[in-house]
């Protein structure tokens, strides 16, 4: 299947609200786009998350280390059980893998998280 991910990011038209693209075995081919600082401190328990960063940049803090800028062409893998969150002052636009037992926000509810229902449309 081929997908264009610029027309797919057109269609993205709120922050922090990952779109499913495809399927990759257990895990979703998601895309989202990032501006604020809204997204909360959170874990996933049992699951790693890769961050592909399409264009712009994103700062990354992972719990343990110092928080870092990431910039387009750059991936970072967070291990599971690791608290973390993103930000971006400008608007950025990521790719993310992550198994299909993936909460958005981990077990942490906020304004922005969003349902798997709500990621599939």
């Amino acid at each position: 299947m081929k997908i264009n991910l610029k027309e797919n990011f057109e269609n993205i038209k709120d922050y922090f609200s990952p779109k499913v693209l495809g399927e990759v075995n257990d895990v979703y081919v998601k895309i989202a786009k990032i501006k604020g600082d809204e997204l909360p401190w959170h874990d996933h328990k049992n699951e790693d998350e890769m961050f592909l960063i399409i264009e712009g940049s994103l700062l990354m803090e992972v719990e343990g280390t110092e928080s870092f800028v990431m910039n387009e062409g750059e991936l970072f893998i967070v291990k599971k059980g690791l608290q973390h969150r993103v930000s971006a002052q400008s608007e950025c636009k990521i790719m993310l893998l992550e198994n299909k037992s993936t909460a958005h926000t981990g077990d942490v509810e906020s304004d922005i998280t969003k349902d798997i229902k709500d990621q599939l449309k």
